[in-house]
């Protein structure tokens, strides 16, 4: 049952891979503000829109760049 979950991600989890992920430098982290703000921009404030979720995830991963890499910066 597991593994049929694992392919079952992978299968849906693949073309994702293009847009959500960790940043790892600017360039990235430019990217993922870009879609949070196109996402902000389609569902607003509805957390009932299918994207919602998708929108704190990525929001997640902007704070975590920001408070790892932006804080080193500053502090240098």
């Amino acid at each position: 049952m597991q593994n049929l979950k694992i392919k079952q991600a992978e299968k849906a989890w693949i073309p994702l891979t293009n847009f959500i992920y960790v940043p790892h430098n600017e360039k990235e982290y430019d990217q993922l503000v870009n879609l949070l703000d196109d996402l902000i921009d389609e569902v607003g404030e509805d957390e009932t829109h299918p994207l919602a979720s998708m929108m704190e995830i990525i929001g997640v991963l902007i704070e975590n760049y920001e408070t790892n890499c932006v804080a080193e910066l500053t502090s240098n």
